[in-house]
């Protein structure tokens, strides 16, 4: 019973944590998965299709669509790989990086308040716990 509780209570919570991001997104107009890949890019200077899949979690059949929308808002541009011309580089436009600047700070304001709830000693706590469940996850421990 309890691994259920423990099972419905991570789901809830990300739930929640998702739904927060998808409104904070909408008010730019952006999708979920669209304010992903423009976080992942914030980060990066430029990726392929690939590694941006793996960078979210997505199914590599998603991407593309998402790019292509992205693109023709003027959010992403996209380029050929010197190395590899079948290859994609994928990149934000100075527009994409003006607005990803701002809503990954309100995403971040939005995730502190939440975790408010917590106290310091809790946080370190939850931390540890997960960790070590995705490290038994990672090595095949389990």
């Amino acid at each position: 019973m309890k691994d259920e509780m423990i099972l419905i209570a991570l789901h809830k919570i990300v739930k929640d944590l998702d739904h927060e991001t998808m409104q904070i997104a909408g008010h730019y107009g952006l999708s979920f998965p669209q304010f992903m890949v423009l976080e992942a890019l914030m980060h990066k200077d430029e990726m392929c299709i690939g590694d941006i899949k793996d960078t979210i979690l997505s199914s590599n059949g998603t991407i593309p669509v998402i790019i292509q929308n992205l693109e023709k808002q003027g959010l992403l541009k996209r380029r050929k790989d010197l190395n590899d011309r079948r290859k994609s580089m994928i990149s934000l436009t100075a527009q994409g990086r003006q607005i990803i600047e701002k809503i990954v700070p309100e995403n971040t304001n939005m995730y502190r308040a939440r975790f408010q709830i917590w106290s310091e000693e809790e946080k370190r706590t939850l931390i540890h716990l997960l960790n070590r469940y995705r490290q038994l996850i990672e090595t095949g421990d389990e």
